[in-house]
């Protein structure tokens, strides 16, 4: 089992900058699957950025080029990195794990890109 606990979020203007971090409550480096999902009002939850064990990631078109997802093993941390925000990136920001075939949510952190 394992806790995770986003931080990070908060209101930027558009072309801002944050990077949100997601920490776990045990080793992740065991962990080979975890994403970052955002849910804007309205919206169904969808999927933005995964990344592997190995480090291997993937990115949905809408985000490729500005968010970088990364991974700490050593402090048990999911980050994601948000660079040339737009108002279309606001959402509530979840990281999610999937270990043993259970999935894992954190309680998301809002992001909110407006002028």
């Amino acid at each position: 089992q394992v806790q995770l606990v986003e931080s990070g979020g908060g209101l930027v203007q558009p072309g801002g900058s944050l990077r949100l971090s997601c920490a776990a409550s045990r080793d992740i480096r065991s962990i080979n699957v975890m994403r970052w999902y955002r849910q804007a009002p309205g919206k169904q939850r969808e999927l933005v950025a995964f990344i592997g064990g190995g480090g291997n990631t993937v990115y949905v078109d809408a985000v490729k080029g500005r968010f970088t997802i990364s991974r700490d093993n050593a402090k048990n941390t999911l980050y994601l990195q948000m660079n040339n925000l737009k108002p279309e990136d606001t959402a509530v920001y979840y990281c999610n794990a999937i270990d043993w075939g259970k999935s894992y949510w954190g309680q998301g952190t809002q992001v909110t890109v407006s002028s």
